[in-house]
């Protein structure tokens, strides 16, 4: 008895200890925090803006903290008015917007598609389940009516629905005088487009190793296919005259050729645009890219939003293409011998594009003479003008998703900068027209836009010299001389790009409040845009050894470190790193290689084992594997010393669940202190608003408790 008052002394002395320097740590970390996780990341986010083709209206989808309900406005006031009642955050998307040819009817999607066992997502777990299905709804309001389940949803000019349910062709009238009609096609369809007077529909037939372009004719019942070949067809348009159809060939490859986007060694992927006539069924090449790399088939112009080719006015198909080492926009005259016109010049990038409704101008956003930020730009068909409509200049603004509306005058965009999120505006092509905002009135009066830091573009050098840019988060009340702890963001993708303000993808625009919130909370945060992004040309964003084949791109990782250890306002010891799927595997990657430069670290949905989970990868050789393998953070868990909180939703179709159940095995037998929170039901991309809530702030807990004090290695602490 006599000695346990020593021995209460002692681990009263222990925690009173780490009590005072706790103390001392929030008092420098938390100083200047003025607002909530939930305040910064309480603005609604506008996405999927369409406009009619007959009359001056507009739609698009706002998410309102998880509520996702359709808003229309129309001329002249354009006044926002909600014309759905989705209520309750049930997890459940809404997307592909589509106008009747009379304007009258909004046609969408809601939910979204099956995984592997043929479950719809369902984040809350409901008994009844859940299920993705095409509904239409009045633009005056009303109940929606569900019109099959589905996807894909097309609408011709004569008022009838094609879609796509399991990989097959339905159609279905929009007055439902008629139930939906099955047309049965081999294989797994997709890309649908009817031609402008709806009598024909064009859809793209996947048949495995082979692809055909397909047309359903609607008065003869019959489907033929465009000139069939061992060949891989894909993205269909018809002219604006319907008269003709084009689409993209891509030869085929030998069978043991490597495949898979992360580990097959680089080789050109060569491409053609195609024309054929439907009437006669006369198909002809009209172009072909190069056989260098760089002309290889332009894959981000689907993934970002603009796609790979339309066809426009005057006869000429629009294409994006990377043959001068940046994503541009040629002109191409479908008649004659004219070579491919550049329209869309400079060391930059075009991102998403559309038309006026004759098809004469474009509208396009692209990171020309602000290579961090994204503005608005019109351009005309056959290459002759070329006019930024935006610059962001007085705001620092971000823009994207410009539409026109029927009048060929009047345009949408989305824009942000770097204290507003997300908003719609309307401007117009007439000089003496103000731009306005459509729907202000839907922004919290508590969002603090006033309290957020302005983030400053760094440059810094990798160890093989390419400049990585970055974005910079300085506390506000960081005095001159002090020290903070530094935090370091990876995003996903890869191809993604973090810009100087709110983010365009609802993704990543959650991740810019994160890092806000870090940086309220007195940490110096630090965003980089690494190798094998978009934004810096294609021998950035296809930069040799990345990812399964070297992870070349971990030089930037261990370059951000060195940057931040370099600067005054940073104490070197405490840095940490987070990001989210491609972000979160470079953040495994840095605790597991290098746990002396980082403290600490949260990895939510990262991959752990290239081999495992390489997206649909075969034909890979045993030493492509095994460099695959090296290059994954499983392979340097021995390693991996710092602490690390898991963030996954065990209904990941993205990044399997199985990834992180595999490295948690691991550190565990390694007796690496490990957290976890886990989302039963949740996806990839967390489809619930209080899922980011708790997960972002089981991310600022975890660095408030080990970037101040470093925990002793334990057992798993479920969150």
């Amino acid at each position: 008895m006599q000695h346990q008052p020593r021995k209460l002394t002692r681990v009263a002395r222990l925690f009173c200890g780490i009590g005072f320097w706790l103390l001392i740590a929030d008092t420098r970390v938390h100083a200047q925090q003025s607002f909530t996780l939930e305040q910064v990341m309480s603005a609604p986010f506008p996405s999927n803006l369409t406009a009619a083709k007959s009359a001056p209206r507009v739609a698009w989808v706002l998410d309102e903290q998880g509520k996702r309900n359709i808003y229309v406005a129309e001329a002249r006031e354009f006044k926002a008015r909600r014309l759905t009642a989705y209520l309750e955050e049930d997890g459940q998307e809404l997307s592909s917007l589509q106008f009747s040819a009379d304007a009258n009817t909004i046609v969408y999607t809601r939910g979204e598609g099956k995984n592997r066992t043929g479950q719809s997502p369902n984040p809350t777990s409901n008994p009844a389940g859940a299920e993705e299905a095409i509904f239409q709804i009045s633009w005056r309001g009303g109940e929606p009516q569900k019109i099959d389940a589905g996807h894909d949803a097309q609408i011709s000019s004569r008022g009838v629905c094609a879609y796509v349910r399991d990989g097959e062709l339905w159609l279905a009238p929009l007055d439902g005088k008629e139930k939906p009609e099955h047309l049965i096609v081999r294989g797994t369809n997709s890309g649908l487009r009817w031609a402008p007077d709806g009598t024909k529909l064009a859809f793209v037939s996947g048949r495995g190793d082979h692809n055909f372009i397909g047309i359903y004719d609607v008065s003869t019942k019959t489907i033929r296919f465009v000139a069939p070949s061992v060949d891989s067809d894909s993205t269909v348009d018809w002219s604006l005259d319907g008269k003709q159809i084009a689409f993209v060939r891509q030869p085929a490859v030998p069978r043991d050729t490597p495949e898979g986007y992360f580990i097959e060694p680089d080789r050109p992927h060569p491409w053609a645009i195609w024309v054929a006539d439907p009437a006669t069924w006369n198909a002809k090449e009209i172009w072909h890219s190069g056989k260098e790399l760089q002309d290889s088939f332009p894959y981000m112009a689907n993934d970002t939003g603009g796609g790979v080719f339309h066809w426009a006015a005057d006869n000429r198909i629009i294409f994006a293409s990377e043959q001068d080492g940046w994503q541009h926009l040629y002109s191409l005259p479908v008649e004659g011998s004219g070579a491919p016109k550049l329209i869309t010049p400079g060391n930059c990038e075009v991102e998403q594009w559309s038309f006026s409704p004759d098809g004469k101008t474009i509208l396009f956003n692209s990171n020309c003479g602000d290579v961090d930020r994204r503005h608005l730009w019109r351009a005309t068909v056959d290459g002759q003008t070329l006019q930024q409509r935006t610059s962001g200049e007085a705001t620092a603004g971000i823009e994207w998703s410009p539409i026109f509306l029927n009048n060929g005058l009047d345009f949408f965009y989305l824009a942000s900068n770097a204290a507003q999120p997300g908003r719609l505006f309307h401007s117009t092509l007439s000089p003496d027209t103000a731009t306005f905002e459509v729907q202000p009135e839907v922004r919290p009066h508590d969002f603090p836009s006033s309290k957020l830091v302005l983030p400053q573009q760094v440059i810094f050098k990798s160890p093989d010299g390419l400049d990585i840019h970055g974005q910079l988060f300085l506390p506000k009340d960081l005095r001159p001389g002090e020290k903070r702890p530094g935090i370091i963001f990876f995003h996903g993708g890869p191809i993604r790009q973090m810009l100087l303000g709110w983010h365009y993808m609802y993704y990543y625009s959650n991740s810019y409040a994160m890092n806000q919130y870090l940086a309220s909370r007195g940490y110096v945060v630090l965003a980089v845009n690494y190798r094998s992004g978009i934004g810096y040309g294609r021998t950035f964003r296809e930069a040799p050894g990345r990812a399964g084949r070297g992870a070349s791109e971990y030089q930037d990782v261990v370059a951000a470190a060195k940057y931040l250890q370099s600067r005054a306002d940073v104490t070197p010891a405490r840095i940490g790193l987070w990001g989210g799927s491609y972000g979160g595997y470079l953040s495994a990657l840095g605790l597991a290689r290098n746990s002396d430069l980082f403290a600490a670290g949260v990895d939510l949905h990262g991959v752990h084992d290239w081999p495992t989970d390489n997206w649909d990868g075969k034909n890979i050789p045993p030493e492509l594997t095994k460099l695959a393998h090296d290059s994954s953070p499983v392979t340097s868990v021995d390693t991996w010393k710092s602490p690390v909180l898991f963030i996954h939703g065990d209904d990941d179709r993205n990044v399997y669940f199985a990834q992180t159940v595999d490295l948690v095995a691991r550190l565990r037998e390694r007796n690496v202190h490990i957290e976890q929170l886990i989302f039963p039901d949740e996806i990839h991309d967390f489809l619930l608003h209080h899922s980011w809530l708790k997960a972002y702030h089981a991310a600022s807990d975890f660095f408030d408790r080990t970037l101040i004090v470093q925990p002793t290695p334990s057992k798993t602490v479920i969150q």
